[in-house]
C-alpha cells in the first residue's frame, strides 16, 4: 500500500510539474513574442523620427550636401532620387541591402529604389511635402565594415524644385535581439528550478494530505489481522473527502460487525433449535431398534415435519441474507388470500375473509404466500376465537391485515418479535413447537418487496406493498 501512496505521490507532482511547465511555456512564449513586437515597434519608431527629420530637411530646400544625417552606427540614412542616384548617404555607411550606396561628387552612386506602391502616383507630393505614409521593412546595412540587421523607415518628400527624394533610416535590431534573448535566457534557467519547486511542494502537500489515508490503512490492516470487527480508523478533524472517507470506513465497520454477530447469533440459534428435533428424532431410531414394540411413529414423523419446515426455514433465511431478488410476476392479494383461507380447513378457529380489494403487486408468488401463511399461523397460535384477514388499497399501497382476539403484543415488544429466533414468554406464547422464525422471514420478505411489517394495534399485523405498475 505504500507503494501506492508513493505511486499516488509521483504522478501528483508529475501531473503538476507538467501542467505548470505547459503553462509557463505557452506564458514565456506569449511573453517573448509580445516583448519582441514591441522592441520591433520601438525601433520602426525610432527608424520613423530620423527619416522624418531628413525628408522634413529637404522640403525645407536644404541642400542635399548640407542634411544634418544621423550617426551611421545609430541610424544609418540614404536619401535617393526616383532614378536610384543617392543623394546623400550617412558617415560610414558602405551598403544596403548588399548594394553599395557611396555617393560621389558628381551624384553617380546609386541604390535600388524601394518598391513604390500602387498608390505612389496618387499621393501627389507638391514640392516642399513630405508624405504622411510610411512604409517599413527589415534589411542590413554595412556601417564602416560592420553588417548589421536594421529596421527601416522610408518617407517620400519633395524639394522646394520639385525633386521627388526617398528617405530610408534604419535602427538597429541588435538590442532588440539582445533583450529577447536576456529573457528567453532567464527563462530557460528560471524554468526548471521553478518546474524542481513545484514537483517538491506538490510531493510534500499531496503527502501531507495522504497521510490520513495511510493511518486508516494501517487501521484496516490490523483489523483484518486480528479480526476484531469492534476497532474503528482514525477520523481527521478536516471536513474534506478524507474524513468523509474514514466516517464512512466507519460505517461500513460497524454495519460489518453487526452483520458478524447477527450471522453468529443465527448459527448458534439454529443449531440450538435444530439440535432438539434431531437429539428426540435419534432417540427414537434408537428405542425402535432396541425395541420395535416401542417405537412412537407419530412423534418421529413430527420431529421429522417438524426438522424439514426448520431446514426449508433456514435455507430461505439464507437466500434472503444472500440478496436473492424476488420474482417479478403480478400477484394478487385478494385471490391469494381467498385460495389460502381455502385450504386451511385443519386449523384450530376457521378463517374469515373481511373487504378484499382487487389489487395486484410485483414480486413472488410463493414468497408472499408464505407470507400470509406465517402471519395466519401466527394468529392461530395466539387467538382466542377469531382470526380475521382483509386486503384493502390505499393509495399507491395495498395493505394485508390479519387479526386476531388474542392478548395482543406489548408495544415494548412489537419490534423485538420480527428478531429471528425470538419467542415471547407470556400468556400470548401457546407455541407449538415453532422457531420463532416465522416473522422474521415474513418482514424480510416484505422489505425485499419494497413494504413493511408491522404491528399496528395489539394483534393486527399489517403488511404494506407497493401497487404493481
Amino acid at each position: 500500500m505504500g507503494s501506492v501512496l508513493g505511486s499516488v505521490r509521483a504522478r501528483a507532482a508529475a501531473g503538476a510539474t507538467v501542467v505548470v511547465a505547459l503553462a509557463l511555456i505557452a506564458a514565456g512564449t506569449a511573453v517573448l513574442l509580445v516583448l519582441r513586437d514591441n522592441l520591433q515597434d520601438q525601433a520602426g519608431l525610432q527608424a520613423q523620427v530620423a527619416a522624418r527629420s531628413v525628408a522634413e530637411q529637404i522640403a525645407t530646400g536644404k541642400p542635399y550636401d548640407e542634411l544634418d544625417l544621423p550617426d551611421g552606427d545609430d541610424r544609418p540614412v540614404v536619401v535617393a532620387a526616383e532614378d536610384g542616384r543617392v543623394l546623400a548617404v550617412g558617415e560610414d555607411v558602405r551598403a544596403v541591402d548588399g548594394k553599395r550606396v557611396a555617393k560621389t561628387p558628381q551624384g553617380a552612386g546609386s541604390v535600388t529604389p524601394p518598391a513604390e506602391d500602387d498608390d505612389d502616383d496618387e499621393r501627389g507630393l507638391n514640392p516642399g511635402e513630405v508624405d504622411d505614409e510610411v512604409v517599413y521593412r527589415d534589411g542590413t546595412a554595412d556601417v564602416d565594415g560592420t553588417v548589421a540587421d536594421y529596421r527601416f523607415a522610408v518617407v517620400e518628400a519633395k524639394d522646394t524644385r520639385g525633386e521627388q527624394a526617398t528617405v530610408r533610416a534604419g535602427s538597429a535590431l541588435a538590442p532588440e535581439r539582445d533583450a529577447v534573448g536576456s529573457v528567453q535566457d532567464a527563462m530557460l534557467i528560471g524554468l526548471p528550478l521553478l518546474l524542481v519547486v513545484v514537483a517538491g511542494v506538490t510531493w510534500l502537500v499531496t503527502r501531507r494530505a495522504l497521510r490520513p489515508v495511510e493511518g486508516i490503512r494501517g487501521e484496516m490492516a490490523a483489523i483484518t489481522a486480528s479480526t476484531d470487527l469492534s476497532r474503528r480508523v482514525p477520523v481527521p478533524s478536516s471536513k474534506d473527502e478524507i474524513g468523509r472517507l474514514a466516517r464512512t470506513t466507519n460505517e461500513t465497520l460497524a454495519a460489518l460487525e453487526s452483520s458478524v454477530e447477527r450471522q453468529r447469533r443465527f448459527v448458534a440459534d439454529a443449531s440450538h433449535e435444530l439440535r432438539s428435533p434431531i437429539a428426540s428424532l435419534r432417540t427414537q431410531l434408537e428405542v425402535g431398534v432396541a425395541h420395535p414394540e416401542l417405537l412412537d411413529v407419530p412423534g418421529a414423523v413430527e420431529d421429522t415435519v417438524r426438522l424439514q419446515r426448520l431446514a426449508a426455514d433456514l435455507l430461505l433465511l439464507a437466500r434472503l441474507d444472500a440478496g436473492e431478488r424476488p420474482a417479478d410476476a403480478r400477484v394478487d392479494l385478494a385471490a391469494m388470500v381467498r385460495e389460502e383461507s381455502s385450504q386451511r380447513v385443519a386449523d384450530r378457529i376457521p378463517v374469515r375473509t373481511g373487504e378484499l380489494a382487487g389489487a395486484e403487486v410485483a414480486g413472488s408468488r410463493s414468497q408472499l404466500g408464505r407470507v400470509l401463511g406465517n402471519l395466519l399461523d401466527n394468529a392461530q397460535r395466539h387467538a382466542v376465537s377469531s382470526v380475521r384477514v382483509a386486503v384493502v388499497r390505499e393509495g399507491e399501497w395495498t395493505v394485508l391485515r390479519v387479526e386476531d382476539d388474542g392478548p395482543g403484543v406489548p408495544e415494548s415488544e412489537r419490534e423485538r418479535i420480527f428478531e429471528r429466533f425470538v419467542r415471547l414468554d407470556d400468556a400470548r406464547a401457546r407455541d407449538d413447537g415453532g422457531a420463532g422464525l416465522g416473522l422474521a422471514i415474513a418482514r424480510d420478505v416484505a422489505v425485499r418487496h419494497g413494504g413493511s411489517l408491522a404491528v399496528r394495534t395489539g394483534s393486527v399485523f399489517e403488511l404494506r406493498l407497493p401497487v404493481a405498475g
